[in-house]
């Protein structure tokens, strides 16, 4: 009879070895510990399949960089509340146990915390000095967890609010009312016009007034 074990490597290793040796046994279990906080773990207690990708996107279609860079960036910077395994804490999207560009374990969506906002009113911000930057790196990332126009598919929104698939770093809004998810909802739900790219100023009635540098964010 053969079975999976859920043990991680290193314990089995021990195991395997005939050697029990409480403090060894004791750093691996925190090690993983520490690993599942925010997704970094092996085991798949829900049967997850290993690889899980998103339908394919609408060609020509993109959303808005003013929108991420004013409106849902700072959402990944913010003290949330996180409600995992019974208990309530805070953190930060963005923070090296969760999805920190370098020592995140948060999977795909990987965040770089310092990224510089940039002033899109100065012509020298052209869009490939744009692409080229942190912040670009972030809307880039944020971009492909989501399902251009469809919120109930966007894996961006869907994992903090534990709807269908399971988030390592716990469920982060209760419902679609939380003020930041429906800054989300409605960047996904409006993408720059068909044919013209993430910098349209098309996307500035996003705000009120439609202007990126002083206008609120729009959600609805």
């Amino acid at each position: 009879m053969m079975f999976k074990s859920h043990f991680p490597r290193a314990m089995l290793s021990i195991w395997h070895r005939g050697i029990v040796h409480v403090p060894a046994v004791m750093a691996v279990l925190a090690m993983s510990a520490t690993l599942f906080g925010c997704g970094g773990g092996s085991s798949n207690p829900l049967g997850n399949p290993p690889a899980v990708s998103n339908p394919a996107q609408v060609a020509g279609k993109t959303l808005s960089f003013a929108y991420f860079q004013r409106c849902i960036n700072p959402i990944f910077l913010a003290q949330l509340q996180v409600q995992l395994g019974g208990s309530t804490s805070t953190n930060t999207c963005a923070s090296s146990g969760c999805h920190e560009t370098t020592t995140g374990a948060g999977g795909a969506l990987r965040l770089i915390p310092g990224a510089q906002a940039l002033d899109l009113s100065d012509p020298a911000n052209t869009p490939g000095v744009i692409r080229a930057s942190n912040m670009y790196k972030n809307f880039y990332s944020a971009q492909a967890a989501v399902v251009i126009g469809s919120t109930a598919q966007s894996r961006l929104l869907n994992k903090p609010l534990l709807r269908g698939v399971l988030h390592g770093g716990g469920l982060i809004f209760l419902t679609e009312d939380d003020p930041n998810a429906k800054l989300i909802k409605y960047w996904i739900s409006r993408p720059a016009p068909l044919g013209q790219d993430e910098f349209s100023t098309a996307t500035y009635s996003m705000f009120t007034p439609a202007d990126p540098k002083i206008g609120t964010c729009n959600t609805q």
